[in-house]
């Protein structure tokens, strides 16, 4: 599968967006042309409280109790298999030790397996997943392979930027597919690279969407956990190929978007961007915008006995009107958990159609002593309040590959980040 997506990435795939003639200029620049290629595996969402459900099915009604994220398909599918109308349906919506996107399944599939068992045993039933079948009988954020390509002016600015996705959809086979699948092209496929911020006169975005037999499901952040990593990477990589500081780089390409702007700013400035480190230590910066928010973060990294290690995370966001300040920042120190989490151990491998992965023991989470102290930058605004539970996680992942790119010289392209990636 990753010999096929790498070939399909060589070719153009449809177009998602176009502006100018940014394939043109690659090509006219030949071995000038800076390329990358970005890889990133399949990820479980892994939530500490694994998926379970409480079912009292009687003749004419129906009560659950579970954690979800899709009350409504839940209800519709329980109906379905109990015989019953929705409205005969009750849900209990209980507090659940995360989700991450696993709770918001179009199939309903925990819920409906527990409705099927209370209706075979006549019994009221508690269905609790196993974490080896939370692993392995799950689904699965897709698979990526991201090929980045760009040509540089002669000011050393960005002339042209080609992004061509390879990987499977979000949404095909779901009832939200008419909405966001248009022309072929899955939105969620390539959100954070169709809308990138920065201004580059030439731009290309081309996907191609694989038919693979993994169930795959949405995954906090979506498909900007893996386009974010991309262009924020790569972008670290054209600043080196400049001569550029990475923060003024992007600082440049952002004078008309005061608010991707701002947080920049805001976090290079609270984490004392550009001031010296003590030896053997490193800054990375990256920016995104998701889900209506905007979030900075510069992570402050070091590489301890061939692993990395995350010492500080500085994190701006504007999300609009605010609140709860406390919610905020908890969940923007939740997202350098589980970000850094993805960046450093989370890959879900096959074998022989098999997925490997059976436990934390080779499904591991960054633990309570790797965690940064996490600093939380809230940029005050009377805008439309907007999302917190996902932007924090997109930029944390490249703003560490680009610390261990300062640290080694050596370009971080795939997920997660092992040892040897370190090693020049």
């Amino acid at each position: 599968m990753r010999a096929d997506y790498e070939r399909l990435s060589k070719t153009q795939g449809l177009v998602g967006r176009r502006d100018g003639d940014a394939r043109g200029k690659i090509e006219a620049a030949g071995s000038k042309a800076i390329e990358a290629l970005y890889e990133m595996p399949y990820l479980a969402h892994a939530p500490m409280e694994t998926l379970n459900c409480t079912v009292k099915l009687d003749a004419d009604s129906c009560e659950i109790w579970t954690g979800t994220q899709f009350q409504t398909v839940d209800q519709g599918a329980a109906a379905q298999v109990a015989g019953l109308t929705p409205d005969k349906v009750k849900i209990h919506t209980t507090f659940l030790g995360g989700g991450f996107g696993r709770r918001a399944n179009p199939k309903a599939d925990f819920v409906v397996e527990a409705v099927e068992i209370a209706k075979l045993a006549k019994a009221p039933v508690q269905v609790i997943w196993t974490r080896d079948a939370d692993l392995a009988g799950g689904y699965y954020r897709p698979m990526w392979t991201d090929r980045m390509r760009a040509t540089l002016d002669a000011k050393g600015g960005i002339e042209s930027l080609a992004c061509t996705v390879v990987g499977q959809s979000f949404m095909a086979g779901t009832p939200f597919e008419a909405a966001f699948v248009k022309n072929g092209i899955d939105s969620l496929s390539i959100e954070g690279l169709d809308d990138t911020p920065y201004a580059i006169p030439n731009v290309e975005v081309d996907l191609h969407t694989t038919k693979v037999v993994v169930p795959t499901l949405w995954w906090r952040s979506v498909g900007h956990s893996h386009t974010a990593f991309a262009v924020e990477a790569f972008l670290d990589e054209l600043a080196a190929k400049s001569g550029a500081d990475p923060f003024e780089f992007r600082r440049a390409m952002l004078k008309d978007k005061p608010r991707h702007r701002g947080v920049l700013e805001l976090a290079a400035a609270k984490a004392k961007w550009g001031t010296k480190l003590a030896a053997g230590r490193a800054r990375g910066i990256a920016q995104h915008f998701s889900y209506g928010s905007y979030v900075a973060i510069v992570l402050e990294a070091s590489i301890e006995k061939g692993k990395p290690r995350v010492h500080r995370a500085t994190v701006a966001i504007d999300c609009g009107r605010v609140v709860n300040p406390d919610g905020v920042v908890a969940q923007m120190e939740s997202a350098v958990g589980f970000g850094l989490t993805s960046a450093l151990y989370s890959a879900i491998t096959l074998k022989d159609g098999r997925v490997e992965q059976t436990g934390f023991h080779d499904y591991p989470m960054l633990r309570i002593q790797e965690m940064p102290t996490v600093d939380v930058h809230i940029v005050p605004s009377d805008e439309a309040s907007s999302g917190c539970g996902e932007p924090g996680v997109p930029p944390v992942a490249p703003a560490l590959a680009n610390a261990l790119f300062a640290l080694t010289k050596k370009p971080i392209r795939r997920l997660p980040i092992r040892p040897e990636d370190l090693r020049a």
